[in-house]
């Protein structure tokens, strides 16, 4: 997936100025697809040279114009397109992991401390998911692109359990190992 699907589909909900598709980028699509706001803002400039998106001028009294994005019908047709497309299997690259594999040869004390760093930034990231969920879609009648987002969400509450039983049990096999 390119950054440009993503923030297609961000724009599938509604339009949105550049600020605002930062944000809804941060706080959903985000945590599944990284980019920072000026790759969000040059892939914006991409896709409507490729007439994916069109943008307009909002004037406003007493702040800069805001410029709205619109997902455009050859936007949508493309959204679509990319769904066809068979899907890649994630990539993993992590140290963390990588200093596990040679525990012998690194500092087990120093390993154990950033496992349970790991382990609360995992614990943080369920809590939030779990918030969510409560916010948005406990006890609602749901859209289509709702249950989508739900299901994405159910995954990632999923997955983070698990990594947070998988460290949890890292750091139990580690209390026999001298430091």
């Amino acid at each position: 997936m390119a950054l440009g699907e993503a923030i297609l589909v961000c724009l599938t909900d509604r339009p949105m100025s550049g600020y605002d598709l930062a944000k809804t980028f941060d706080a959903s699509i985000g945590f599944f697809w990284r980019a920072s706001h000026q790759q969000v803002y040059r892939e914006l400039a991409r896709l409507r040279e490729r007439g994916l998106v069109e943008s307009r001028e909002i004037e406003q009294s007493g702040r800069p114009n805001r410029i709205v994005h619109t997902i455009t019908k050859a936007g949508k047709q493309a959204v679509k397109a990319w769904s066809r497309k068979p899907v890649r299997r994630p990539s993993v690259k992590d140290e963390l992991l990588v200093k596990l594999y040679a525990l012998e040869d690194v500092d087990v004390e120093v390993l154990r401390e950033q496992l349970e760093v790991r382990l609360d930034q995992h614990r943080e990231r369920l809590a939030t998911y779990l918030r969510i969920k409560d916010k948005f879609y406990e006890g609602r009648n749901l859209t289509v692109n709702q249950k989508g987002k739900l299901i994405a969400l159910t995954m990632g509450i999923r997955n983070e359990k698990e990594f947070i039983a998988a460290f949890e049990q890292a750091i139990v096999m580690l209390e026999d190992i001298d430091a």
